[in-house]
């Protein structure tokens, strides 16, 4: 009995501990802790974004890929003409071999991707 009462004691003493004088302090210098370390790491990973970004775009310029795009739209072209010439019911064919229009939503893509880091990283400063 004496060690059910002693347990009960125990409990009210743990349910009502008192508050620290300092505890607002503390949990401002957590606080500022938190936000400075998700500060780095936007800017991490803004700068990171630019720097994917410039070498993608470099790498765009390099390789010639709109002449290579324009050359896989002519190969599609002249494959999409053998096909209807097998099947004349295929639409899909035709919608398929569309040029180099998937290259220009992808790099609107990537210039809408860029105006969200510039935002983002304008919205830090």
């Amino acid at each position: 009995m004496a060690e059910i009462e002693f347990e009960r004691r125990l409990e009210r003493l743990f349910a009502a501990t008192p508050e620290l004088s300092d505890a607002g302090a503390f949990a401002d210098r957590v606080a500022r802790r938190l936000d400075a370390g998700w500060t780095a790491r936007r800017w991490l990973i803004g700068a990171a974004g630019v720097v994917g970004g410039v070498i993608g775009a470099s790498q765009l310029m390099v390789s010639n890929l709109f002449q290579r795009a324009e050359a896989v739209g002519d190969s599609a072209r002249l494959i999409s003409t053998s096909l209807n010439h097998l099947s004349s019911g295929t639409d899909w064919v035709a919608a398929a071999s569309s040029g180099g229009g998937v290259v220009w939503v992808a790099a609107a893509a990537a210039v809408v991707m860029m105006g969200f880091v510039l935002s983002r990283v304008i919205g830090e400063i």
